[in-house]
């Protein structure tokens, strides 16, 4: 903005304004006494520039950005622990509430899940307490524990959000209220749950049933009628009685069920752990449509994961001089890995996912080492892998056939 700004320009301007009588050749009185003050203008141009800067939420620095984002009630989602599943042998070993370390983090035992199986806690928060898996060192005196070992990340942790997705998350504010139920709050809210990636809301108006389908006609009232004079056991004559009057009031008609698809916070198919915490915090199983979580009152809420799809590449790849498939094996696969993790980072933005084939080989032939590729194909096909809604993509390996062999 200010980029023509700089102290001799300033100088030279403030220069033309003292009379031409008056010596203003460098080294005279008036020359050397306005330097300093160029000087100093300068810096509150870039002062000024900085300011103007920090005032919007598209440029503004973290510091200033949670300061704007504190205007539309937005704060930086916080880092959160990993919680993974531990198992114990023997199984009686008593656990509960012991300490128990693992590479360079610490988990503690907080809940029991199965036989010999518990929930722990990393005791650091962050992605990197899902970092780790295999035998773990007791801190605390267990008498009697044999073994100990971690076996699956349950809830992958998470670092404190980043701010590019924080300023994400302000400028689409603007664009989109957050309210009473609809597909913006539930984004909102299920994104704020620890583990939880990518969110995606489908309305099912109760499972794909009509609400007007619901209420009972004359000849249903007749059959309700002759079923309740009959012998039937009393509970099923209350039971069916309660529905048959909650229809007949069109009180089925109110809400409808909301399917929440959701991706763990490293963007993969969820642990049923994470589910049922989703499905706790949004619409308790044992008070469902009772509006005890965030969903609204008649909201019945369904939480599942993204179904993964496995996908295999096969690929002919020609090596530059000096380099074979088992010096880059390793490199082909974590290029094309990291691929199809931008793919389901983006899945909830988008209606469907494409794996491209061309783009796995233009990613591939960027390899160092790597000098040409051919016949790539997805799954045994050389065409695209187009997946449904609800699929992302996972990836399995790669086969190489390297072409000088």
């Amino acid at each position: 903005m200010y980029e023509d700004i700089s102290a001799e320009n300033l100088l030279n301007r403030m220069l033309s304004r003292v009379s031409d009588k008056v010596d203003k050749r460098e080294g005279s009185i008036i020359a050397d006494s306005l330097s300093p003050a160029a000087m100093e203008l300068t810096a509150l141009y870039i002062e000024l520039e900085r300011v103007i800067r920090e005032g919007f939420g598209d440029t503004a620095s973290r510091e200033f950005l949670i300061r704007r984002c504190r205007e539309r009630g937005i704060a930086p989602y916080p880092a959160e622990k990993a919680a993974a599943k531990g198992v114990f042998s023997p199984q009686d070993a008593e656990v509960m509430g012991k300490r128990f370390s693992i590479g360079d983090v610490n988990f503690i035992v907080k809940e029991k899940i199965g036989d010999g199986a518990y929930l722990l806690e990393c005791e650091t928060a962050g992605r990197k307490g899902g970092s780790f898996l295999g035998d773990l060192i007791p801190i605390d005196h267990t008498p009697g524990l044999e073994k100990a070992e971690l076996t699956q990340i349950l809830i992958p942790g998470e670092d404190e959000e980043d701010t590019e997705d924080l300023r994400k998350r302000y400028l689409a504010s603007f664009e989109e209220k957050a309210f009473g139920g609809n597909v913006s709050d539930y984004t909102e809210k299920i994104s704020r749950i620890p583990g939880v990636g990518g969110v995606k809301v489908t309305s099912c108006w109760n499972g794909d049933i009509r609400p007007a389908e619901m209420i009972p006609d004359a000849d249903t009232d007749r059959w309700v009628g002759g079923i309740l004079e009959s012998s039937l056991p009393q509970k099923a004559k209350d039971w069916l009685t309660a529905v048959y009057n909650a229809a007949k009031s069109e009180k089925l008609t109110v809400g409808g069920s909301v399917m929440v698809t959701v991706l763990d916070s490293d963007y993969n198919p969820p642990s049923e752990e994470l589910l049922r915490k989703i499905k706790e915090e949004a619409d308790p199983a044992a008070y469902s449509g009772e509006g005890l979580g965030f969903a609204p009152i008649g909201h019945i809420v369904a939480v599942r994961g993204a179904q993964g799809v496995k996908v295999r590449l096969k690929i002919n790849i020609a090596f530059e001089e000096g380099c074979s498939r088992d010096d880059l094996q390793k490199q082909i696969e974590r290029t094309a890995e990291n691929y199809l993790l931008e793919l389901r980072k983006g899945w909830a933005d988008s209606p469907k996912i494409t794996v491209r084939v061309s783009q796995l080989e233009a990613r591939i032939l960027a390899v160092k080492g790597v000098a040409d590729v051919s016949s790539a194909a997805v799954n045994g096909a050389a065409d695209n892998l187009v997946l449904g809604e609800y699929q992302v993509p996972v990836f399995e390996g790669a086969d190489i056939t390297d072409l000088a062999e």
